[in-house]
């Protein structure tokens, strides 16, 4: 038996779900990719509109959709590739469209797409756009059974709220399964953010390597403060510190990260903080410079940098405790005294030339010769991020022709001269500075905050912080976006327009950090402590596994008997008219089963009038027993919306 052709607003109606369902997924794919299926997607549904689309010209939508993923993502078998191979797969899909079977085919594959989605991004917006989709999937699945049996279709009011009460039945299976089912111990959606797409620090530094790092304004980690917060000059972000140098690139000593930490005499003020850090594909840690100890589950090294026994692919929160040193590591061992001089034989003559000129001058005072390092910085240097790639002479280059550059440039030259001089020097990769979300009262360093500064080694004081960056771009470390944008103020009218940008993006991502903590938190650890309010300190996995088995069983259970008590009366009208009479049985006033529809809506009409009971009665048993059915569609609209008249019972 043939399945019965879609009419033209139905074609339409399938065609918008197939783009709602693809949305969510696009998003998250290469731009290139998105707008390549985008633009198929638009043509093959006009193209099928009124003619089958060749089967030649399909295979050759798919050969160049399949070169453009190739083109984008290489031959690597994966979750991202995979994403993009459905994603393509359902841009030409609607070339099939024909009938009642091919549009719940379409609709079928369409889902799939949305939980795709979920496999490379968890966020708020991707949860709201696939519930979107999934809705309005219902509603076409509810239009092609309306078509199937020849019934016209319900207001869309009334769709909506049986989409709704189909969708109410499935939540409390669904939450039981978030709550209950065992899990690893990483939040339950598995990697989110598509953190493999994040670096983020790393343990090397070398010209340019720095400028997609810079140019992502997305949050690298939120952070909330217990108690005093640092002023935002002291806001350092410790990261991998770098000491090898071979004329270009700057590593780190495998030495240091498995060594022990050094002594540090710490300052009095202490600063207590948690740190939500963003997933990325590395190891490394960071925390305000110097963390008072290694919080669980990371390492500090003899570097006071921090890291992770595993790549931070997940969201993770981390509770930590630091000060500012008054003496660290005031005796430098020989072997890393050494190596803090390390630089490569023939590189950056001109550098080495003036370094031992100003150690001539300077005679024995290291702090003589780094104050007049930076007001040299000050005096002549501008920053910038449009830097050519350097040579050979990286920093002769950056020192005596360029005179521009961004952190990366001042924190490798600076370390250089110094050591030409005889100071031990280092770089220190992190983060710098931070925005204060006025809405959640947390700070947040994005990514483009990705700094570089020095540390130099002086007596009695030990390593000691220099920024070379800020003395000649103290805005680019010590400015907050509230001091640029985020607190105009035009009299009136309120905030302009910069301020009104700035509040909403704080609000955004106010919502996020709450979505981040509901939701993509939710791990292991918190899953076990789940029912402590109730005196169930901990349940292990078979605990939990017998807990979602009960739970699912009433759940299930439940729906079966919504559905079979449905089940059970088949006729929409019925339905209707059966829950009508059960709002008078409320008053008293019930259908009694030897009455007929008229009788009964008689007596109510003389215990209440006016209750226009009398006159949906009449349009009832025409439609039900009489056979005219062309006022069924605003008949169960009235009785949907009917309600008892006040009154007294007589």
């Amino acid at each position: 038996m043939s399945s019965p052709a879609l009419s033209a607003g139905t074609r339409l109606w399938i065609n918008l779900v197939t783009v709602l369902c693809l949305l969510p997924l696009l998003l998250q794919l290469p731009a290139t990719l998105a707008v390549v299926f985008a633009v198929t997607t638009l043509l093959v549904a006009l193209w099928s509109w009124r003619h089958a689309m060749p089967l030649p010209l399909r295979l050759l939508l798919v050969g160049i959709m399949l070169a453009c993923i190739y083109w984008q993502m290489g031959i690597r078998p994966g979750r991202d590739t995979g994403c993009a191979l459905l994603a393509a797969m359902l841009a030409i899909k609607s070339s099939e469209l024909r009938n009642l079977r091919d549009a719940r085919s379409l609709i079928g594959f369409g889902l799939f797409a949305p939980f795709a989605a979920f496999l490379l991004d968890q966020g708020p917006s991707t949860l709201l756009m696939s519930a979107a989709a999934v809705v309005a999937a219902l509603l076409a699945l509810q239009r092609l059974a309306d078509e199937e049996v020849g019934i016209a279709h319900l207001p869309a009011r009334a769709q909506l709220r049986t989409v709704g009460r189909l969708m109410l039945l499935a939540l409390p299976l669904a939450l039981s399964a978030f709550w209950l089912v065992p899990r690893l111990p990483t939040p339950l959606w598995g990697t989110p953010e598509r953190a493999a797409a994040r670096p983020g620090l790393s343990g090397s530094m070398q010209p340019g390597g720095w400028i997609d790092l810079m140019a992502d304004d997305s949050p690298a980690l939120r952070v909330e403060f217990f108690g005093p917060v640092p002023a935002q000059n002291q806001r350092y972000w410790r990261g991998p510190v770098l000491t090898r140098f071979d004329g270009r690139r700057w590593t780190r000593l495998e030495s240091q990260q498995y060594g022990q930490p050094p002594t540090v005499r710490s300052a009095a003020q202490r600063w207590d903080y948690q740190i939500e850090y963003e997933p990325t594909d590395r190891r490394e840690l960071v925390a305000l410079d110097l963390p008072l100890q290694a919080p669980s589950g990371s390492y500090l090294d003899a570097d006071y940098s921090l890291s992770a026994p595993q790549s931070l692919t997940t969201l993770s929160r981390w509770r930590m405790q630091s000060s500012a040193a008054e003496a660290f590591q005031a005796e430098l061992p020989q072997r890393l005294r050494q190596q803090a001089l390390q630089l490569p034989e023939g590189f950056n003559p001109r550098t080495l030339a003036l370094s031992r000129q100003w150690l001539s001058e300077a005679g024995n005072d290291p702090a003589a010769l780094v104050q007049r390092s930076l007001e040299w910085i000050h005096r002549d240097f501008a920053y910038t991020l449009a830097t050519p790639l350097a040579g050979r002479h990286s920093v002769d280059e950056f020192l005596f022709d360029q005179k521009a550059g961004y952190c990366e440039h001042f924190s490798a030259a600076f370390v250089v001269l110094m050591r030409g001089a005889g100071i031990p020097a280092r770089v220190v990769t992190g983060y710098a500075g931070g925005v204060r979300n006025r809405f959640g009262n947390y700070w947040v360093v994005r990514r483009l905050d990705a700094h570089a500064w020095a540390e130099v080694w002086l007596p009695q004081r030990g390593w000691v912080r220099v920024d070379p960056t800020a003395a000649v771009a103290p805005e680019r470390i010590y400015d907050t976006l509230e001091d640029r944008v985020g607190d105009n103020d035009t009299g009136a009218d309120g905030m302009d327009l910069a301020g009104r940008w700035s509040s909403l993006l704080q609000y955004g991502d106010y919502l996020r950090r709450g979505w981040n903590t509901a939701v993509l938190s939710f791990n292991a650890e918190r899953q076990q402590h789940l029912l402590s309010a109730i005196g169930i300190k901990q349940l292990n996995p078979s605990q939990l596994v017998a807990l979602f088995a009960g739970f699912a069983v009433l759940a299930l259970g439940l729906m079966a008997w919504l559905l079979a008590r449905g089940e059970r009366q088949r006729d929409p009208l019925l339905r209707a008219w059966h829950r009508l009479d059960r709002r008078y049985q409320r008053l008293g006033l019930g259908r009694e089963p030897s009455e007929t529809a008229s009788d009964w809506a008689a007596r109510v009409d003389r215990a209440r009038p006016g209750s226009d009971l009398l006159a949906l009665s009449q349009r009832f048993t025409q439609a039900r027993y009489a056979g005219v059915r062309s006022d069924v569609v605003s008949l169960l609209a009235d009785l949907h919306r009917h309600r008892p008249k006040p009154g007294v019972r007589t």
